[in-house]
């Protein structure tokens, strides 16, 4: 389960001395809305809709952190190079979701997102997702270290940030 205390894959963990793992302690929260299309024939989300959100999720919670996901404006670019979803249970069409997002890793070139989905208020996870991503500098795609003043800001998170583009008001935490 994401959340507090998040569970890292072995694989994950680099042997790297600039490697640091820090859950958030109050998560990023991003809340939004399923929308119709995003649904299958059995009338639930899509299992491939969940990428898209992770995307959206860390989006917002990049914005967040570096002040633009644009790779100019923010002085580094990414790229998504591992994700692991795991289905525990269907969202709905018109459900509100709230996406968590923390770093729980930063090495020397990659760091590492967990996102947590489920229903304001709701301490049941719908569906995990760990994403890796590689920086690479913003015009030629080359691999580059974290800089110092992006780690800084990836170890930090965003605590209690909530951007709401379901327009559902303040996301509670689970179990409050």
């Amino acid at each position: 389960m994401v959340g507090r205390h998040t569970p890292i894959h072995p694989s994950l963990v680099a042997a790297s001395p600039r490697a640091s793992m820090r859950p958030v302690p109050d998560p990023f929260r991003f809340l939004f809305r399923v929308r119709y299309g995003e649904c299958d024939a059995q009338k639930i989300v899509f299992n491939a809709r969940w990428s898209e959100y992770v995307d959206l999720a860390a989006t917002e919670y990049t914005r967040q952190l570096f002040g633009s996901v644009d790779p100019d404006a923010a002085g580094l670019d990414w790229r998504l190079v591992r994700q692991l979803i795991e289905w525990r249970a269907p969202a709905r069409f018109d459900d509100v979701l709230v996406a968590e997002v923390t770093t729980v890793r930063v090495g020397t070139t990659s760091f590492t997102f967990a996102t947590r989905f489920g229903r304001p208020g709701d301490d049941d996870a719908l569906v995990t997702a760990e994403t890796v991503y590689v920086a690479v500098a913003a015009h030629t795609g080359v691999k580059q270290a974290v800089p110092d003043h992006h780690r800084a800001a990836l170890l930090g998170g965003a605590p209690d940030a909530v951007i709401d583009h379901a327009g559902a008001g303040s996301a509670p935490r689970r179990g409050r």
